[in-house]
């Protein structure tokens, strides 16, 4: 992590770049950002967004490589604001000075155009100090060819479907009133499944900023070994209440919903909060539920569109609710203070403290009940309830006496995290587990949850 300052020869870095080479972003939208600097005119506060990637995709079906490509993008957002009026614009990059400064300048005079006949905005509000801040964090990524090698050598005998996405992930901020912001880091997220013939699977993540082939083979080693028990006949299971173990990927389907909208100030305020309850104090989770909108991961910039500057904030402690995320037009619309919030004030960068059941003690503790290694299409049930329904589907087995002895068929859930993380929580897991967003709508998404894995009492399917 380093303070950098935008450097005067942008321009001339950006101008001068050899065909073929990839774009410097940094310099590029240093340079952007002193031409919009110089086309302001009186009056005017202009705020630029930048979100760029350099990306590598591989897509694996059976041990091969079906689709590989490579993607290079930037993208930059102005808006401008003059009074209580203001207007957005989004534009692709080329990443040629020339043509990008001829087509910021085209924005910009299209957004005067159209505030003339814009309305008063009465929520409107950016941060209007000067700062700058600056994280770029190089990483250790595998080269395509060699991670192709490696899943070839990993995988052979298995039918190993799965998908890469690495490089470097940017984003930028710049304000005419002073305030440059840059985030640059290189991570990588790779998602697979191991099938079987009858197919069934076993689906597992590696993701962060520093590939070890030693990681990544012990983990598609852990998940084969447990393939056998996929060709076993499944246990067929009644609706109704089990003990259940909750790995980190499923937990975090949970917790990823809960943050939607969960620790919003304007959900809150509104009364459409699926933590509405928690956050009054009419009830609350286990004790040991900590949850922090946590930048010291790292995994997503600590500033955003309206120029705040972003910093933790802690959302649940002692299993009760103690903050909430404020947008600047929250802060505006109910009298808050903005805490740097994005403008959906959805948590995305969620740490979640661990509990003290080691790794190797949970199916022994778990005894005899259902090892839940992920869930799909979860969503709210019955919102003002924290009540959330969906699917168990890939790893997903009945335990008895502390041994994965048959796979279980998908099954519908319907349960409260107001009873799972409350009295229904037995333990939480000793070891918290990165998993990155992996989203790649448009561009590939920063952030993502750090969690541990839960056993819960009981577990209600209901279908």
């Amino acid at each position: 992590m380093t303070d950098l300052l935008f450097a005067g020869s942008a321009a001339a870095a950006a101008a001068t770049r050899a065909p073929g080479a990839s774009i410097d972003w940094h310099a590029h939208f240093a340079m952007l950002a002193d031409a919009i600097e110089r086309q302001r005119q009186p009056g005017e506060t202009v705020l630029s967004a930048f979100a760029g990637e350099q990306s590598d995709f591989i897509r694996f079906n059976a041990g091969k490589v079906r689709q590989s490509g490579q993607v290079e993008q930037g993208r930059l957002t102005l808006r401008l604001v003059h009074g209580a009026r203001q207007a957005y614009s989004t534009l692709d990059l080329s990443g040629d000075a020339n043509a990008d400064v001829r087509h910021t300048a085209e924005a910009l005079a299209a957004l005067r155009e159209s505030l003339l006949d814009a309305p008063d905005d009465p929520h409107v509000l950016f941060d209007t100090t000067s700062w700058s801040r600056s994280t770029r964090r190089n990483g250790k990524l595998p080269q395509p060819q060699a991670l192709v090698e490696r899943v070839a050598q990993c995988a052979q005998g298995l039918d190993f479907v799965g998908f890469y996405a690495g490089g470097t992930l940017s984003r930028g901020f710049a304000s005419t009133a002073g305030s440059r912001g840059w985030y640059e880091v290189e991570n990588f997220n790779f998602s697979w499944s191991l099938y079987q013939p009858n197919g069934r699977a076993i689906k597992t993540r590696y993701a962060g900023d520093n590939w070890d082939d030693a990681v990544f083979a012990a983990k598609v080693s852990e998940a084969a070994a447990r393939l056998p028990v996929l060709l076993r006949a499944p246990r067929v299971l009644t609706p109704g209440g089990y003990r259940a173990w909750l790995a980190p990927a499923a937990l975090s389907e949970f917790v990823q919903s809960m943050a939607w909208g969960g620790f919003s100030a304007r959900a809150q305020a509104a009364s459409t909060s699926p933590l509405y309850k928690l956050n009054t104090g009419a009830v609350a989770f286990d004790s040991r539920v900590a949850l922090t909108e946590s930048l010291e991961l790292g995994i997503s910039p600590a500033f955003n569109d309206d120029g705040y500057l972003r910093a933790s904030v802690p959302l649940i402690e002692g299993g009760r609710g103690v903050g909430q995320l404020t947008s600047a037009r929250s802060a505006r619309e109910y009298g808050l203070e903005p805490n740097g919030a994005l403008p959906q004030e959805m948590a995305t960068t969620v740490s979640m403290a661990t509990g003290d059941l080691a790794p190797e003690d949970v199916l022994a503790r778990l005894g005899t009940g259902l090892y839940i290694g992920n869930l799909w299409y979860v969503n709210f049930s019955d919102r003002m309830n924290c009540r959330l329904t969906g699917m168990t589907r890939f790893a997903t087995f009945w335990v008895e006496d502390g041994e994965i002895v048959a796979p279980v068929d998908a099954m519908r859930f319907d349960d409260s995290l107001y009873g799972l993380l409350g009295e229904r929580l037995e333990a939480l897991g000793a070891q918290s587990e990165l998993l990155l967003s992996d989203s790649t709508w448009g561009q590939r998404a920063t952030g993502g949850v750090q969690l541990p894995g839960a056993l819960v009492k009981s577990f209600e399917l209901v279908l």
